[in-house]
């Protein structure tokens, strides 16, 4: 009842539910179960305190109250569904209590972990600012043939723009259908959305160009309508959507498998159709994982090689990207402007670094609520 009696307001539905009781029960902290200290992380929750009040007799406004027994957990199928708080199953990381370095097996596995990160990571990242400015500031800010790095940044941009928000759309509905429905095949289908990650991104590229190319099995329509996919933008917004199609989908799945249903099915007893169930209750439960989806599908879509490489010929000034640019610039010993182009891409990477950060801040302040 008190579900339904939350949901009526953010629904906009007719109350169906008396007034609330003015017995107030009291707030319960979040106390870690192994430490006895508060916590903020998702594995110590205000159960643990619940459970350990069982068989207690609590004073609430001069009344005897015996704690309740936490709700029993519902499964779907073989899978078990427990409560994920509104960051969405995001943002634990912001409080957990980690066990401090001190011994000397600690410390070296900890320094082996910056030591390799360092290397394989940061080194290389830094050498790119390093070789890009070691002329000067003026040499990597002003690129010998500016129009060029230009209409790649425009190109980028534009892939980034039309695939991002189709992919969030596919991933978003995909992840719903998937992880509330039961059908033959969905183990098969799950497993489908993780071939982008196995298959070689220059392998997709040639796999569509022999899909849509003159002597592909689409050749002839391609023809009549007088479409062009390879060597154009059409086949480049295709190859870079089959990358990035993962990331959305599944940073969703795994949120919504630990979501509670109880909700959404107090919304469908006060009347609430389909959308307004997944605008007022499932949204607000998945968006951050939704917002760090496309934080990724956007890094990824902005800086893929391989498949655009293949599908769009490297045509200057029509179908190359900045990473295409940067490829032909240095083999043209053009080195300035192919660092200054990699300068340009890695601060767009920066730029979504910081963007995932905030994310996950927010995130983890919510999950502490």
């Amino acid at each position: 009842m008190a579900s339904t009696t939350l949901l009526q307001p953010a629904l906009g539905l007719p109350s169906r539910v008396g007034p609330r009781s003015p017995l107030s029960l009291p707030k319960i902290p979040r106390v870690c179960t192994h430490t006895s200290a508060p916590s903020t992380s998702k594995y110590c929750d205000s159960s643990s305190v619940i459970e350990s009040t069982l068989g207690r007799q609590t004073s609430v406004a001069g009344r005897p109250w015996l704690a309740p027994r936490p709700a029993p957990q519902q499964s779907r199928g073989d899978l078990l569904v427990s409560k994920s708080g509104a960051a969405g199953g995001m943002g634990a990381h912001g409080g957990g209590l980690g066990e401090p370095v001190d011994n000397w097996i600690k410390k070296l596995l900890v320094g082996v972990a910056a030591a390799y990160i360092g290397l394989v990571v940061l080194v290389p990242f830094l050498n790119v600012f390093v070789q890009a400015f070691a002329p000067g500031c003026r040499p990597a800010c002003q690129p010998p043939v500016p129009p060029r790095p230009a209409a790649a940044l425009k190109m980028t941009l534009m892939l980034a723009f039309v695939t991002v928000p189709l992919n969030t759309v596919f991933g978003t509905v995909a992840a719903i259908n998937l992880t509330r429905n039961e059908f033959p095949g969905k183990v098969f289908l799950m497993s489908l959305l993780d071939l982008p990650f196995s298959i070689s991104p220059v392998v997709t590229g040639l796999m569509l160009t022999l899909l849509y190319g003159r002597t592909g099995w689409f050749a002839a329509l391609l023809r009549e309508t007088g479409i062009n996919v390879v060597f154009a933008f059409t086949g480049m917004a295709l190859a870079t959507m089959f990358v990035t199609l993962p990331f959305v989908v599944r940073e969703l799945i795994p949120i919504l498998e630990n979501m509670d249903l109880s909700q959404e099915e107090a919304a469908r007893t006060l009347g609430a159709n389909d959308w307004q169930v997944f605008w007022n209750v499932t949204l607000p439960n998945i968006r951050w994982g939704l917002l760090y989806g496309v934080i990724l599908c956007n890094a990824r879509a902005m800086g893929e090689f391989g498949a655009v490489s293949v599908i769009s010929g490297n045509i200057i000034g029509r179908t190359q990207t900045l990473t295409l640019f940067v490829e032909s610039a240095y083999k043209e010993y053009n080195t300035e402007a192919a660092f200054a182009a990699a300068v340009l891409l890695s601060a767009l990477a920066l730029g979504t670094l910081w963007i995932k950060d905030k994310v996950e801040e927010a995130a983890a302040a919510e999950s502490r609520k």
